[in-house]
């Protein structure tokens, strides 16, 4: 069984990296991801997990928090559920991380008033730019789906123009880019370097959690995971922590 992990930068692709494990790059990309996505299904993958980071929409929720999906919403409307068994075994593995709904978005939000309001609107604890494409991939195609997310900015912080034009195509970090943009704008310095200190509180939890869950990041198999759920609804157990 091979599951497919959905990332959107290079380091959150060698975190998941493992036996049985196919990792798929955005670089914040989504047509580009859609794609990927449907050549890496020809290949008959098992499930589907969205992995790495997430900018944090929920208030008092500091970087470095790690996050389960229950379902991923958009702002248009969608909904996609995760597999309960599958998301109440990572929450179990991650030591009881909350299993909450986030949010796919197409774009990047780094402004305070812009994560009160997706807050608002969607109920999501957390937003990135992959889990609405993989949520939606592996729906059509059958499979089960999960998300395993760390909130990289709070609510609070306030991502600086060089923050966000920080990524490379191939899902790097492209340091010209960051530094062309603190000559243009030399005040946005502290604000990225609060923004570098929640980065390493980030990729450090993303890097624990990854590994607390098993080779094939918490899915095993899909019968094993049916009875799971089974097993919560005889003892009358929450799935969400």
């Amino acid at each position: 069984m091979r599951v497919v992990a959905v990332c959107g930068l290079e380091l959150e692709a060698r975190f998941a990296k493992g036996d049985r494990i196919v990792t798929v790059l955005a670089c914040g990309d989504s047509e580009r991801l859609g794609r990927e996505l449907e050549r890496a299904m020809e290949q008959g993958p098992s499930a589907v997990i969205s992995f790495g980071v997430a900018g944090g929409l929920a208030p008092g929720l500091p970087a470095g928090s790690q996050l389960v999906a229950r379902a991923i919403v958009t702002p248009s409307g969608e909904r996609y559920e995760s597999h309960a068994g599958w998301s109440a075994r990572l929450s179990a593995a991650l030591g009881g991380a909350p299993i909450v709904d986030l949010a796919g978005i197409d774009t990047p939000v780094g402004d305070p008033v812009a994560k009160h309001d997706l807050f608002a609107t969607t109920g999501a604890y957390a937003a990135d730019m992959e889990s609405h494409v993989a949520a939606r991939i592996a729906a059509a195609h059958g499979l089960p789906f999960a998300a395993f997310r760390v909130v990289l900015d709070p609510r609070e912080r306030r991502l600086p123009h060089a923050a966000l034009a920080a990524m490379r195509p191939d899902g790097g970090i492209a340091l010209g880019a960051i530094a062309r943009s603190l000559l243009g704008d030399p005040r946005q310095v502290p604000q990225l370097v609060g923004t570098a200190r929640d980065a390493g509180a980030g990729f450090w939890a993303l890097f624990r959690g990854r590994q607390r869950l098993a080779q094939g990041l918490g899915f095993t198999d899909f019968r094993e995971l049916a009875l799971d759920v089974a097993a919560e609804d005889m003892l009358g157990r929450p799935l969400e922590v």
